[in-house]
């Protein structure tokens, strides 16, 4: 009975896996989401090749400058190249975007999966913990902590993670019980298989699938999140290029240099928009047949 109940649990994997490489170029939002982000990226992994300028380095005597061949945006406030600053600015906001939602991702899978599966206690006090962080709004309770913590990417990482793992745990505790009353969670139970490998072999492959798709939309929240901490000097500490800080620097100059606070805002739009797209992709494609 465990070799039909691992059977059945790998058949339905990879009945996922088939479906997705079968229909990923024949859905309209994953491909358009995957070429808006992956554009993204690659400007950001290659932003020494395609900028001339130290995004930190100052001219003043060239302030505020319109686009030239020298400099394809202007400059802003302190003579600093507005497209290099743009470039390396996506470096550490999608960084930082990513690995903030891949601490939470881990930590609300675990223990939603141990929620879920075991129930009682264990799920009433997951139950609490989620009750306690849910009651405050999303950006209050991380804008407060980055506030008691400090400025800086470790204190948003902190912070981030502290309020993320309750969606990702609300998610997969879903899931799972439903997963476990299946006919391959059963069998496996009877077949006297170990409560980690029903977990690990069984039911996480089966269940994970959901958190993926919320953590393409969970990124858009995180990158929104360091841009506004960024604007209210909480997030990446000068001089470090960062998409938050380039709007408020812009933010005295609007009516005279709209540009600066308004290119990086659509770098900010374009952005969750292609996150959004690939997250749409994804739920249907990991949606069975």
């Amino acid at each position: 009975m465990g070799v039909a109940a691992e059977a059945l649990a790998e058949a339905s994997v990879v009945e996922h896996r088939r479906g997705f490489r079968r229909r990923w170029y024949r859905t309209p939002s994953f491909v358009a989401g995957v070429a808006i982000l992956g554009t993204i990226v690659l400007a950001a992994i290659c932003a020494p090749l395609i900028t001339t300028h130290d995004p930190t380095s100052q001219d003043l005597l060239h302030t505020l400058a319109g686009p030239s061949w020298s400099h394809p945006l202007g400059t802003d406030d302190l003579g600093r190249d507005v497209w290099s600053r743009l470039a390396y600015g996506a470096r550490i906001d999608l960084r930082v975007a990513f690995l903030a939602v891949l601490f939470p991702f881990v930590i609300g899978t675990t223990i939603g999966l141990l929620s879920g599966y075991y129930g009682r206690f264990v799920d009433s006090f997951t139950g609490w913990l989620v009750n306690v962080v849910v009651a405050f709004p999303f950006y209050v309770l991380i804008i407060a902590l980055v506030f008691a913590l400090g400025p800086g990417v470790r204190n948003i990482y902190i912070a981030i993670t502290i309020v993320g793992w309750v969606s990702y745990t609300r998610i997969v505790r879903g899931e799972v019980l439903v997963a476990k009353r299946r006919e391959y969670v059963l069998a496996a139970r009877a077949a006297g298989l170990s409560d980690r490998r029903i977990l690990l072999r069984h039911l996480f492959p089966n269940v994970v699938t959901q958190a993926i798709v919320f953590a393409m939309s969970d990124i858009v929240l995180d990158i929104l999140a360091i841009v506004t901490l960024g604007y209210v000097g909480l997030g990446v500490q000068p001089p470090t290029p960062d998409w938050g800080r380039m709007i408020a620097d812009g933010y005295p100059y609007i009516t005279t240099n709209w540009e600066l606070s308004t290119i990086p805002g659509v770098a900010v739009v374009i952005t969750a928009l292609g996150l959004s797209l690939l997250a749409d992709g994804l739920a249907d494609l990991l949606r069975p047949e």
